[in-house]
């Protein structure tokens, strides 16, 4: 029985179905330092890449230990205080993975976001997973702030730079989804949910042949709360869950965008565990997810991320990092982990 397959069984019971999916802005593990004092923090900042040899320790307490809202605050007061910018002097003194940590911990949430979307489509090839995971894990609001910053820094529309680099049913898919418009509704048809399960059947495994624009246009279309009722009605009339189908029913990229969505439907935090468990598999550690899905999540669910990680895999979170990640950048991963399960 696969991870998923645990949360299709909690899926069709009613009382916990209703707790899958939810994302609490209360169980981040980084919270607004309480005895918070910008002129101290920019002053410690200062001794540590002006001194003799930068003092690492020193970049990983402070930027750690401090919401993105107060780093926000002490980026703009180390400006004011040197002249120069803090991104700017965390990438003169320090160099690779521990580098990009530090310059993220550094860059409000839409612009880091906007700054992976920029990573996954410039150059020769595309980047689809770093797309899909955003695009099937943000919500609404977070989308169109990035669509906004996006617009801001580059002077062109997200969605055109967007369209010229993915094609076919992808495309279809995730262009729908960077237009942040997802219905958000709270409450759920259930008649809505039955006609949209037998819809997906019949478009995929009653038929020869998968009719891929259904499962685009309600997978991507549908709120949450009407999704996962919907997941409970297709499990319903098929031997299979949703997942499943389309696993079995389609490929290449839009399977991996719609399987996705699906999953974070079911558990935001379990899909988040999942990539972080696979970015430390194979051969070498993924840096680059690591620190994209810990920092990004660090003030959200990650908690919750911990939780999922350990009750799904058997180990530790914490314990994983130890063994995968090393020296100041592991150090400041972990740190941003909070304390060990």
């Amino acid at each position: 029985m696969s991870v998923w397959d645990d949360l299709d069984l909690l899926l069709d019971s009613p009382s916990s179905s209703s707790s899958l999916a939810t994302t609490s802005k209360e169980r981040g593990t980084v919270k607004d330092k309480v005895d918070f004092k910008v002129d101290e923090d920019v002053t410690a900042l200062r001794k540590a890449i002006e001194g003799l040899g930068t003092t690492e320790k020193t970049l990983i307490d402070v930027l750690t230990q401090r919401s993105n809202a107060q780093r926000q605050l002490v980026a703009s007061a180390y400006e004011k205080a040197t002249g120069r910018k803090l991104v700017a002097d965390l990438e003169g003194d320090t160099h690779g993975d521990f580098e990009n940590l530090l310059v993220a911990l550094v860059t409000p949430p839409a612009l880091f976001d906007c700054n992976e979307v920029i990573r996954a489509i410039k150059g020769p090839g595309t980047t689809e997973s770093i797309l899909t995971e955003i695009f099937a894990s943000r919500s609404n609001k977070q989308i169109r702030d990035m669509a906004d910053t996006y617009l801001k820094e580059t002077g062109r529309l997200m969605i055109h730079d967007l369209k010229s680099e993915v094609s076919g049913d992808y495309a279809k898919a995730l262009l729908i989804l960077a237009e942040g418009k997802r219905d958000e509704s709270t409450s759920v048809d259930a008649a809505k949910a039955k006609e949209d399960a037998k819809i997906l059947y019949e478009a995929g495994e009653k038929k020869w042949g998968t009719d891929e624009d259904k499962f685009i246009d309600i997978l991507c279309h549908r709120s949450v709360p009407q999704l996962r009722q919907t997941l409970v009605e297709y499990k319903n009339i098929s031997k299979k869950t949703l997942q499943e189908s389309i696993e079995s029913e389609m490929s290449g990229e839009v399977e991996k965008l719609l399987v996705a969505i699906v999953k974070c439907v079911k558990n935001v935090p379990a899909y988040f565990a999942e990539r972080l468990f696979k970015s430390m598999r194979g051969a070498g550690t993924d840096e680059s997810t690591l620190t994209r899905i810990i920092v990004g999540r660090s003030e959200i669910d990650l908690l919750d991320i911990k939780a999922e990680y350990k009750k799904l895999f058997g180990v530790s979170l914490h314990s994983e990092l130890k063994s995968e990640v090393s020296g100041n950048y592991g150090e400041a991963l972990m740190l941003l982990c909070g304390t060990e399960d």
